[in-house]
């Protein structure tokens, strides 16, 4: 048998083949699961955690979502509930709703243009508390039991309200007090944080707000009326800045400030640059403590020029200066700069308060408000509680350490300067009262060709115990002492009840 008939043979005789050679085994590949459950696992992981920030954050802020412009469930609320009243710290109603006759709501402001800015509007977009507490005016907490009730008399369910930590009458004489004027008054519980009352003029009725919007924004004047200028207003805070120099002198001097001398002649100068004091007063000798008193801008012009740069930065950068503010309503950050490439005027005029110096009253007022407690800032807050309509407690807020400024005993140092500024100084209209007052007055050019200038106050009582602080700026007014410290005076008074 030849060759190629046996291999013929064999490719077509199987059971021949298989006898004569080993049975060839294929390996069948295994596939590995291992990386594919990792990765589902991973993904899995993945998905859970983007699902709970969702979720975290949908409720986390809640009101922030409720509020945007662009949710359609404010409109679906508002037609089953009636936006909730606005209360006064001594229950006055300061905001409700009124249905009219064709179904239509008006909101009513009882005080019209005396908490304007505060209280704000809900027409034509939102402001003041009717923005802050937006979330809550427009929902209802009330039991299911009362809203079978309005249901059945065809009524919609009524929102829960809010109630403010605004004090009536003392909101009423600051709104007389600053009269014509424009400026902003801040009023405020320094161990709380509370704000007691806030006027802001020019102002508007915001019972008319939806009348007048269109000659409101199209205002190009100097009027500016819906701007709140107690958090949103920024001005030369002038002399009441001398506060902050101070702190920063007594951190660069802890031992030695109270060896200070300086003889002023009504004027100060410093490589070519010149500062002169209010009207050009000359006040002669003076240490550190009566150069406060006396606001004296040539010495304050020379203690700011010792204090050591970074010191004097990072007590601007310790005081909240261009940086976020713990306040729940707009405001305008403030700005103090002092860098190695500051010049010697810039440093000069930031030690008075001028040159590029801004800041809002309720900065000033916060800054006041650490002094008076022992170097600690209260968060300032504006609502106490919000409660449905059956008087259940929704929410409530209570006072909130933020941070501190200082220490307690340099607070106490810069009290007792703000002291002698009643006592001996420029701010004497406060002496001889039944209250011990402490402050400082500032009187801040704003504009440099002419000696126009502002009048600012701040300050607390009693100076021994703080219970009151008061922050008022009057524009284009002239002094402080002539004219911010009478409308503080008429605060005091009202607060504790002098006649």
């Amino acid at each position: 048998m030849t060759d190629w008939e046996e291999s013929n043979i064999e490719r077509h005789n199987p059971s021949r083949r298989s006898n004569q050679s080993e049975p060839v085994k294929r390996k069948r590949r295994k596939v590995r699961s291992y990386p594919i459950i990792v990765l589902s696992v991973f993904y899995g992981c993945l998905f859970a955690a983007l699902l709970t920030y969702v979720c975290v954050y949908a409720y986390t802020n809640k009101q922030t979502l409720m509020d945007n412009s662009y949710n359609t469930r404010q409109q679906i609320l508002l037609a089953q509930n009636s936006r909730g009243k606005i209360y006064s710290a001594d229950g006055e109603v300061l905001a409700y709703t009124t249905e009219n006759s064709d179904g239509s709501e008006t909101r009513v402001y009882p005080y019209g243009k005396e908490f304007a800015h505060v209280v704000g509007y809900a027409s034509n977009g939102k402001a003041g508390i009717e923005s802050q507490a937006n979330y809550y005016l427009i929902n209802t907490s009330i039991d299911l039991k009362d809203k079978v009730s309005y249901e059945t008399k065809g009524e919609k369910y009524p929102g829960d309200s809010v109630y403010t930590t605004l004090d009536v009458k003392l909101q009423e004489v600051a709104y007389n007090a600053l009269s014509a004027r424009k400026g902003a008054i801040i009023v405020s519980n320094p161990k709380t944080g509370e704000i007691l009352a806030m006027v802001s003029k020019p102002d508007f009725d915001p019972n008319t707000i939806k009348e007048e919007w269109s000659s409101l924004i199209a205002d190009t004047s100097s009027d500016a009326r819906l701007l709140n200028r107690a958090s949103q207003g920024l001005y030369p805070p002038g002399s009441t800045f001398k506060i902050v120099t101070s702190l920063a002198y007594l951190r660069d001097n802890n031992d030695s400030y109270s060896d200070y001398k300086f003889n002023c002649t009504g004027s100060f100068s410093k490589d070519g640059n010149s500062i002169s004091c209010y009207h050009g007063e000359t006040h002669g000798y003076l240490d550190f403590i009566s150069s406060f008193a006396e606001s004296c801008n040539s010495s304050f012009a020379n203690i700011g020029l010792s204090v050591d740069r970074e010191v004097f930065a990072d007590t601007i950068e310790n005081l909240m200066f261009d940086a976020e503010l713990p306040l729940s309503m707009n405001y305008s950050k403030s700005h103090a700069e002092i860098t190695g490439d500051s010049t010697t005027d810039d440093i000069m005029q930031l030690s008075i308060g001028q040159g590029t110096t801004a800041v809002s009253p309720i900065h000033i007022n916060m800054i006041t408000n650490a002094v008076a407690n022992g170097g600690i800032l209260m968060k300032p807050y504006l609502i106490e509680s919000v409660k449905s309509e059956d008087g259940k407690t929704v929410k409530s807020y209570s006072s909130e350490t933020y941070k501190k400024l200082m220490t307690e005993n340099e607070a106490q140092i810069l009290t007792q300067m703000m002291i002698q500024v009643v006592e001996s100084g420029t701010a004497s209209k406060l002496k001889g009262l039944s209250y011990t007052a402490a402050g400082k007055t500032g009187s801040a050019e704003f504009n440099s060709s002419t000696s126009d200038s502002h009048a600012w106050f701040t300050g607390f009582a009693p100076a021994e115990d703080p219970e009151i602080s008061v922050t008022i700026i009057v524009e284009d007014a002239g002094s402080g002492g002539s004219y911010a410290v009478p409308i503080a005076k008429r605060i005091f008074d009202a607060y504790f009840d002098v006649e």
